[in-house]
């Protein structure tokens, strides 16, 4: 069985955008591309996953999502193993939608991935209770809402780090 890192896109491999709707406005982090590579470079499946309520919101729709996930692929140098999204807003109550798990279920039944071995990294608390209900570990990075997300965190994380880079320097550590 594989490990994996899961990871939250924006305000973790990206900057924060309010509804990113246009590939254009997409800015990748620089420390990124260097951080999944060291993921990977320990063993690491590196998967994407995003909660994207604008398509649910009609602000964008699917291909406009692919193509953003394109540069996104492009500027990481194709490191990303996968992406997975939820499309739906929260009041659709599905269970794709973190913090509930079904994105992690499927890539872990797609790679054969062994959660006990894995992480969910972002900057949300929502990004961590995904990590908790997955049963995986789980790291906080300070990027995007990282810093106000702190208060908001009912259970603490396994690590708290400055960005993806350092998160990624700390679980390859251990």
């Amino acid at each position: 069985m594989k490990k994996a890192v899961f990871l939250d896109r924006d305000g973790t491999v990206c900057e924060e955008s309010n509804y990113l709707s246009n590939a254009e406005d997409l800015r990748v982090f620089p420390f990124a591309s260097e951080a999944i590579l060291l993921l990977k470079e320990n063993g690491f499946l590196a998967i994407l996953i995003t909660n994207q309520s604008g398509i649910g919101r009609k602000f964008f729709d699917e291909k406009t999502l692919e193509k953003i996930h394109e540069k996104l692929q492009n500027e990481l140098a194709e490191k990303l193993d996968a992406i997975y999204f939820c499309p739906h807003i929260a009041e659709d109550a599905c269970n794709c939608r973190k913090p509930k798990t079904q994105m992690i279920e499927q890539a872990a039944a797609d790679f054969n991935i062994d959660l006990s071995q894995s992480w969910m990294i972002g900057d949300k608390a929502i990004d961590s209770e995904t990590g908790f209900n997955a049963g995986i570990k789980t790291a906080l990075v300070l990027t995007g809402y990282g810093k106000a997300e702190i208060e908001k965190l009912e259970k603490k994380p396994d690590l708290i780090a400055e960005n993806l880079l350092e998160a990624a320097r700390l679980i390859s550590e251990r």
